[in-house]
């Protein structure tokens, strides 16, 4: 019987299995390197108010709110924080073969007609004069943004992913960090879905071959010590 098969059929759920294999650890840490960058991933109302879309998600939460506090203090330390969105032309002319998969009228998100489903989620903490801000049009929060250069630029070592979905675009952009040669954190309080299976199925994956999956609190004690 392989190892998958065992984690189906143990009686296990996805919670568990993570448990167990961050309580046993399979392999060192990337850790963290000199410099890092927070990367939010679509903090959009479509997909953090659970009460309003039927397309949101929330694992923890206090998502929102350490997603700001490591965003502070990364600012505090002179670090980049990068917000991404998911938006389209009106047309859908730019979405892809991903955009034939939408199920909702406004799924689209126009960036540049005002819709709420599009915006930012009032709670989060944007500061527009030092914060960096990518529309992107595919999961990963690289395709075919400048994220890459700017990282290059700011030469940054580590990447630090939150957002949503876990088992979508912060998987996404969580592998293609370590693809670009980074050290990549995801915090467990930051990520979410739309249930917690997705969620902690993803972040055991990760843990196991992309990421230093951490509490919020170890990227949180490891800025404030520099900040």
């Amino acid at each position: 019987m392989s190892l998958g098969t065992k984690m189906v059929s143990d009686g296990r759920t996805a919670k568990q299995i993570f448990e167990d294999v961050m309580a046993n650890p399979a392999r060192a840490k990337f850790g963290f390197g000199e410099k890092l960058a927070i990367v939010n991933v679509d903090f959009q109302n479509a997909y953090t108010c659970v009460d309003d879309y039927k397309t949101a998600y929330e694992t923890d939460p206090r998502q929102i709110d350490y997603t700001n506090i490591i965003s502070r203090l990364a600012r505090r330390a002179g670090m980049p924080v990068i917000w991404t969105h998911v938006g389209y032309m009106d047309n859908a002319a730019d979405a892809g073969v991903w955009g034939t998969r939408t199920n909702t009228p406004d799924s689209l998100q126009n960036i540049k007609i005002p819709s709420p489903r599009h915006d930012f989620d009032a709670r989060c903490e944007i500061d527009p004069a030092v914060d960096a801000i990518y529309a992107k049009r595919m999961p990963s929060a690289f395709f075919e943004t400048p994220l890459a250069s700017y990282l290059v630029w700011h030469k940054v070592d580590t990447v630090i992913v939150t957002g949503g979905s876990t088992s979508g675009c912060v998987r996404a952009t969580a592998v293609d960090a370590l693809s670009h040669g980074y050290r990549t954190i995801v915090p467990i309080e930051t990520c979410a879905d739309k249930h917690e299976s997705y969620h902690f199925a993803n972040l055991t994956d990760l843990q196991l071959k992309y990421a230093d999956v951490e509490p919020v609190q170890t990227v949180i004690d490891w800025l404030e010590a520099r900040a």
